[in-house]
């Protein structure tokens, strides 16, 4: 018998809705969920063939163990798994403190899963050792929004690409990065021609195909080329001072470090010609609503946090921010980065966009999950960390559903951690991943259309992903197994921590810490600090980000 569940797709940040068709036991076929308002049906290549990826030969199905590095591992069950874990974990702890062992998670975990993980090593262990995937691409967006707006809440929704008339895309090949948007850029352009499109990139990409103007920087010139406009926007009276005086700081020493970007020499130092950087500047001053998207081009870079807070200070010059069709949106590249910047599952954030560093923010936190305090001392990033594990430092690493082995840089280093690294687990749908070979653990995980719970995508709609079929094998959900793991090391730890009970749908155990939350009021920061660096069921939440899948 055929039947259809409603989901979300486990691709990209857009969060496409999907409906899986399936018989109960195989997914047979996806399609698009035309009630879903991130897609409204359309899905790209990658979403419609998503019942192809199921190879069910390359998946994990029962937990494998080796108690030495230079043996194979063995088919265990599920208690002698996690109790030997456990002890593991408690002993390192014991002997080297929390900081000793660490959690690297990603940005494809649903969001009660991140939630579990946070709690798991902040309120449990005690350590900030907790650092995602998303690092790689998402970091630079979270710093660039929390010091420019307050919080890491982008205040701009799909919608925004039919009602803007003119919009910026900077660092993003969106026609193959985030098709199912540039599709819906496409059909605004064609009702509206006179909707204006900017395309800001070195390459002559899909993308830049579409623009009225494009402008092939050169590599690394962004905040050159964003202080420039700056410049003549102010120059020209393209600015709003009204929205300046009411809602940002720091302006008079914004206008005094771009000063000296000038025409001539931005477009010196972009190589572009000074008729193009005007005709932008025009474009984006003279816009009633002025959109900007941008990616990883902007975020994946030394200067990334600052390309991001250049770009912002346009908005924040021009008051083009929380009215339709206006404002900076940074297009998210996983299917749940929000939502893990959300369930504050970097090593410097906390649950409800709050900070690991401050203390009042903690003791927040800590209140909440009923244990004496969090603590303060720094956690390490995703570099940092496998730089830590190198040098001998983590003695135990968590892994869960990313494989460091291959996406991380200096490859050399990141293997040569992970085979020194005392103990290894490594928590993942597929066992022929490369970091996999490294694990003294192998815990097998649901994977997509298996497990249910929510994600969050780039204009922070909360979606259910729901569950078609069950997981093979022995395969549990994420969010079961650390659950099921920190119950365990709870006692030979011997921590006072709340309990870690299973989360129901939408995270009920997420009830949201309303002191203090983070509000999103478009006040902004316009300063050197801030724009610095080298020249060269979707359900939207408010706009007041409380943690996602609250109840109440």
């Amino acid at each position: 018998m055929r039947m259809t569940t409603a989901s979300t797709c486990c691709y990209c940040g857009v969060g496409c809705g999907v409906l899986i068709e399936h018989d109960g036991e195989r997914i047979l076929d996806v399609a698009g969920d035309p009630s879903h308002p991130a897609n409204l049906g359309k899905l790209c290549s990658k979403g419609s063939t998503l019942h192809l990826t199921g190879d069910l030969d390359a998946r994990a199905l029962y937990p494998e163990l080796r108690l030495g590095k230079g043996l194979a591992r063995g088919r265990t069950d599920w208690d002698s798994a996690l109790e030997h874990a456990a002890n593991v974990f408690a002993e390192t702890i014991r002997e080297h403190g929390p900081d000793s062992v660490a959690f690297y998670v990603s940005g494809q975990l649903l969001t009660e899963d991140y939630y579990a993980f946070n709690k798991l090593a902040r309120a449990l262990v005690g350590t900030n050792n907790l650092d995602s995937n998303s690092r790689l691409c998402m970091s630079s967006a979270v710093v660039g929004y929390k010091r420019s707006l307050g919080a890491d809440a982008p205040p701009c929704a799909y919608e925004d690409i039919e009602l803007a008339d003119c919009l910026l895309i900077a660092g993003s090949n969106m026609a193959y990065a985030h098709p199912v948007l540039f599709r819906r850029l496409e059909e605004a352009k064609a009702k509206r021609p006179e909707m204006k499109i900017i395309v800001v990139d070195p390459r002559r990409t899909d993308t830049s195909a579409l623009a009225d103007l494009h402008l092939p920087i050169l590599p690394g010139t962004d905040v050159a080329l964003f202080h420039g406009l700056l410049h003549i926007l102010m120059w020209e009276g393209w600015i709003d001072r009204r929205f300046i005086d009411a809602h940002t700081e720091g302006f008079d020493a914004l206008k005094s470090l771009v000063r000296d970007y000038t025409p001539a020499m931005v477009a010196d130092l972009c190589g572009i010609s000074v008729d193009d950087l005007q005709t932008c500047a025009r474009l984006i001053g003279s816009a009633p609503a002025f959109l900007s998207l941008w990616c990883m081009g902007l975020n994946q870079s030394t200067a990334g946090s600052a390309k991001n807070s250049a770009l912002i200070n346009l908005h924040l010059a021009t008051g083009q921010i929380g009215k339709p069709g206006a404002g900076p949106f940074s297009l998210t590249g996983q299917p749940n980065a929000m939502g893990g910047r959300e369930t504050g599952s970097l090593s410097n954030l906390l649950p409800g966009h709050r900070d690991a560093t401050n203390a009042e923010h903690r003791a927040e936190v800590a209140d909440y999950w009923g244990v004496e305090q969090l603590p303060k001392q720094p956690g390490l990033s995703a570099i940092e960390l496998f730089e830590a594990v190198r040098a001998g430092k983590i003695k135990a690493l968590w892994i869960a559903c990313t494989n460091p082995a291959q996406s991380l840089p200096n490859q050399q280093n990141v293997h040569e951690a992970l085979a020194a690294c005392p103990f290894v687990v490594v928590q993942e749908a597929f066992f022929t991943t490369e970091t996999c070979r490294h694990a003294d653990l192998l815990l097998p995980a649901a994977s997509w259309g298996e497990k249910e719970g929510t994600v969050t995508n780039s204009e922070r709609r909360i979606s259910h992903v729901r569950r078609a079929v069950p997981a093979p094998g022995e395969a549990r959900a994420d969010w079961a197994i650390t659950c099921d793991f920190a119950r365990r090391l709870e006692r030979p730890a011997a921590r006072p921590v709340a309990r870690h009970e299973p989360h129901r749908h939408r995270g009920a155990a997420v009830r949201p810490c309303r002191r203090s939350v983070a509000r999103h009021e478009c006040r902004g920061h316009a300063s050197p600090a801030f724009a610095g660096g080298p020249a060269g069921d979707g359900e939207k939440p408010s706009r007041q980000p409380d943690p996602p899948g609250a109840e109440g």
